[in-house]
């Protein structure tokens, strides 16, 4: 076995240390990072054990008991209060440990298409290029699992009761879902993030429309005849009355139901909170 040390300074605070958490799994394949959690097949366990002081080779780990869920709240919200205190940004909508929600502005800035099955009858994206191209204002939900992309309907900061529409940006499925491809993912959800983020979603080539993509506008000639128009058009405003409001019931298609509630942001945080 390896042999590991650490060692604890004294601190203005008095930390000392007094729990030990150990974590079991499955044995891994050599070479898998080992501070890495266990897939979906692999099995864990995890203890929590007092530290005990005094002894002459130092601190000693006590026996322990199994980690429990109220162990985890308790710990959670102690490191919590640690983090130190931020200057929130005006466009951020929530900032939380587990969830950071904001929204940009409409605005025109570099596309990058290089369609891997142009149809016909494209005048600009049917070869690879970068184009300035006219954004609506966009709405980001980022969670340890996903980053959410949608549109907004009004170029203003959104409240609760704003109603979310699809995103037109090809890198988007229809359940929201920016699709990461290669793309390096963001490793916190801290508010000094939200530059990487959005750059995941701009700065990105779009090779195609995800499935069911097309399907979240209206009018004629679909999502990729509209990105053509406007870049050949060199317009300057995007046609939000063409985006269908967000009501989603897969990753594959859009939801048609008339009858179907559209999403709002209120509920799109409380969904994002719960998944």
């Amino acid at each position: 076995m390896p042999d590991h040390s650490a060692h604890f300074e004294a601190t203005a605070g008095g930390m000392v240390l007094t729990n030990a958490i150990l974590l079991y799994r499955t044995e891994s394949p050599r070479g898998l990072d080992p501070y890495r959690a266990p897939g979906q097949d692999g099995h864990a366990f995890a203890s929590i054990h007092h530290v005990e002081h005094g002894g002459e080779g130092g601190p000693t780990i006590a026996a322990g008991t199994p980690l429990t869920r109220a162990h985890l709240r308790q710990w959670t919200e102690a490191l919590g209060r640690a983090a130190p205190p931020q200057i929130l940004p005006h466009n951020v909508l929530v900032a939380h440990r587990d969830m950071l929600a904001w929204w940009t502005p409409e605005q025109v800035r570099p596309a990058y298409f290089h369609l891997s099955t142009p149809p016909a009858g494209l005048r600009v994206l049917a070869q690879r290029t970068i184009r300035p191209i006219p954004y609506p204002a966009q709405l980001f939900v980022a969670t340890p699992r996903r980053l959410g992309v949608y549109a907004l309907a009004e170029n203003e900061r959104p409240s609760a009761t704003t109603r979310v529409l699809h995103s037109p940006v090809l890198n988007v499925f229809v359940d929201g879902s920016l699709c990461w491809g290669n793309i390096p993912r963001p490793r916190t959800l801290d508010v000094a993030a939200i530059p990487d983020f959005e750059r995941a979603l701009f700065d990105s080539w779009s090779t195609h429309p995800n499935p069911g993509q097309e399907l979240t506008v209206t009018g004629k000639g679909g999502l990729l005849k509209l990105w053509d128009d406007l870049a050949a058009r060199q317009a300057t405003r995007f046609p939000v009355r063409r985006l269908r409001p967000f009501i989603c019931t897969s990753q594959r298609r859009p939801s048609r139901k008339a009858n179907a509630e559209p999403m709002t942001l209120e509920r799109l945080i409380a969904e994002g909170a719960a998944s």
